[in-house]
């Protein structure tokens, strides 16, 4: 075996490396007074890798006969998904000090790493084979995450809910690719696109791949497990499902596309057209009638999932940074939303829904006020990143001609706006007899939420992390 192979893929086995040795820290540690040290050193080593991503060069190469591609863009991508992990891992303690989860502590962090791992593979993959590993080593203990409070009735019916709807997802995603190979007999990315011509067979393929994916992302009209797992999962968890492998998903449908069903763009774009608009379109309908945060948030994602698939459809180099862009700027704002509704839950006995927060402002003025930025940011108002990051997005998709998708778009924007003003009229307008009492999070919570508002501030005023994605992932 070639162990030059191993050098392309630092990143993973940096990862590895953590992972394994959180590991043998739970195992000997065990229930001693020693775990008191377990979360600080998670999330020190994990930022000692997440640092070492971005200044550690990584060489343009391929490993295992083309079966693993690195890239700038893909080595982007996985550092961009490990400040989404750190900023969860900061925002978990709280959560993890309880009655039931303090003793699964380790497990908690052993499995999202796991999970991690898995959308690392599925980025990084040159061939279906190993892409479709790392989907279900992303996959299967994300199930474990969604049921992790076992206790709850609820986490455990979300739970079943996910592990049954990612396996059908996986099954349907695996028949697609069955006839990709049956009809190109190859499973690599590059050698498939020069042998796609099209025919019925590859056009079922392509459904059945999109409608896998399209589980992962939560598209309309794949979504339907969403507002389940997200009400019944963990906030902490909801929030690792909704930013980091919604963002992983997405790039590798567009990394998909473009590489193996370049001839066949005229079929998947006219499936993304209609997927776009029914995700953006119905998913803000739906948000509107919701009384319960967390479902809130699951119709919330599923709406801003369309407006990721704006910059897929173009299939162009700017799509690709404008998709790279999006999710970057979404994880800085929705895990703002998430770090204070987690925050709130802790310290309220668990209020999560919207009546809950009349009249927030008052006994927590901080927090309203970081949650409203945050929200205004996922809205799309200027001059937050939010509305950059959607213009980006709506200029890739004009770009290729899909200016009425842009119009509808647009519109669904003023709705978006609408059910998110409504949470800043609970907390700033609303009357509460009952209003949630003051009360302090911890540090690593308080530095998790500095840092997301931080990147909703500053990403979209400095034009220069734009443009250096551009430069460093195409040299445009």
């Amino acid at each position: 075996m070639d162990l030059g192979n191993f050098l392309v893929m630092r990143q993973e086995l940096g990862l590895l490396a953590v992972f394994v040795v959180l590991l043998l820290f739970d195992i000997f540690a065990g229930e001693t007074r020693a775990m008191r040290w377990f979360r600080p050193l998670a999330i020190v080593l994990f930022a000692l890798h997440t640092v070492a991503g971005f200044f550690c060069c990584l060489p343009e190469g391929s490993a295992f006969g083309g079966m693993y591609i690195t890239s700038r863009l893909t080595v982007l991508m996985k550092n961009i998904l490990n400040l989404g992990t750190l900023v969860v891992f900061m925002q978990a303690g709280e959560w993890l000090r309880g009655r039931e989860t303090a003793i699964r502590e380790g497990e908690y962090y052993v499995i999202t790493l796991a999970t991690l791992l898995g959308m690392y593979l599925m980025v990084g993959a040159g061939n279906f084979l190993l892409f479709f590993i790392g989907l279900e080593l992303a996959s299967v203990p994300m199930a474990c995450l969604v049921a992790f409070d076992k206790y709850k009735r609820y986490s455990a019916e979300a739970g079943a809910k996910y592990i049954l709807c990612a396996l059908f997802s996986s099954g349907l995603m695996l028949y697609g690719i069955s006839f990709l190979y049956g009809t190109t007999g190859t499973l690599y990315f590059g050698d498939m696109a020069a042998r796609i011509d099209g025919s019925p067979l590859q056009v079922m393929a392509l459904v059945f791949f999109l409608s896998g994916l399209g589980f992962k992302i939560s598209l309309v009209p794949f979504h339907l497990w969403t507002a389940d797992a997200y009400q019944g999962a963990p906030t902490n968890v909801t929030a690792y499902l909704s930013v980091v492998s919604k963002g992983a998903a997405a790039f590798v449908l567009l990394t998909v596309l473009v590489k193996v069903f370049a001839p066949m763009t005229e079929q998947w774009q006219t499936l993304l057209w209609i997927v776009t608009v029914s995700s953006i379109t119905v998913a803000n309908l739906f948000a509107i009638r919701q009384k319960d945060l967390k479902r809130f948030m699951a119709f919330s994602s599923i709406s801003q999932a369309g407006y990721i698939m704006l910059a897929v459809i173009g299939g162009s180099a700017i799509g690709m940074t404008s998709l790279v862009f999006y999710v970057l700027v979404y994880m800085a704002a929705n895990l703002a939303v998430f770090g204070v509704l987690s925050a709130v839950e802790q310290h309220s006995g668990g209020r999560v829904s919207l009546e809950d927060y009349n009249g927030f402002s008052r006994t927590n003025p901080r927090l309203a006020l970081l949650m409203t930025l945050a929200l205004f940011s996922l809205a799309g108002i200027p001059p937050f990143a939010g509305f950059f990051s959607k213009f980006f997005v709506f200029a890739a998709a004009f770009s290729g001609g899909f200016h009425l998708l842009v119009f509808i778009a647009l519109v669904n924007t003023v709705v978006s706006l609408y059910y998110y003003l409504l949470i800043v009229k609970a907390m700033y307008i609303m009357p509460g007899d009952a209003p949630i009492a003051a009360f302090r999070s911890d540090r690593y919570t308080r530095v998790s939420l500095a840092l997301c508002m931080a990147g909703v501030l500053l990403l979209g005023i400095v034009s220069a992390v734009y443009d250096g994605i551009n430069a460093f992932a195409f040299g445009l």
